[in-house]
């Protein structure tokens, strides 16, 4: 099954893949509940962030309520609910992923790929999703 008309990506692929090219199976965030090594680096992340508070026990947690089950999870308890990028993509253009958009690649997603590695091939694995799916259309390739 695919998101939108004339989408070939795979259904299993979809869902790990997150709008901004991300593969959720390799991010913290996605795995912590399950992982425990994942766990340690989102808490030492969220201690170095200042994102804990204090219970009235005295113990630490975070402030909300959270968890990611990736972009099409619940944004009632995802870690970056307010991200840019889905925001633009899903709520404002009614996408699935950034290689859908007529402006893609975007400098804003340029910018935010330039910022790291992982970011970077996050946006290289988009414009291979546009090109395999132009590709399996017949559309020529940009």
């Amino acid at each position: 099954m695919c998101w939108r008309k004339g989408c070939v990506v795979e259904e299993s692929a979809r869902q790990s893949i997150g709008v901004c090219g991300i593969d959720c199976d390799t991010c913290d965030f996605y795995r912590f509940s399950s992982d425990h090594e994942a766990a340690r680096r989102v808490s030492r992340w969220f201690r170095q962030m200042g994102a804990f508070v204090k219970s009235e026990k005295g113990t630490c947690r975070i402030g909300r309520p959270m968890r990611c089950d990736g972009c099409r999870g619940s944004r009632k308890v995802h870690w970056s609910a307010d991200c840019w990028i889905l925001r633009c993509c899903v709520d404002d253009r009614g996408l699935d992923s950034c290689w859908q958009c007529d402006a893609f690649p975007c400098k804003q997603l340029s910018e935010w790929a330039e910022s790291s590695v992982r970011r970077g091939h996050a946006l290289e694995r988009l414009l291979q999703m546009r090109d395999d799916n132009r590709g399996k259309r017949g559309e020529d390739r940009a």
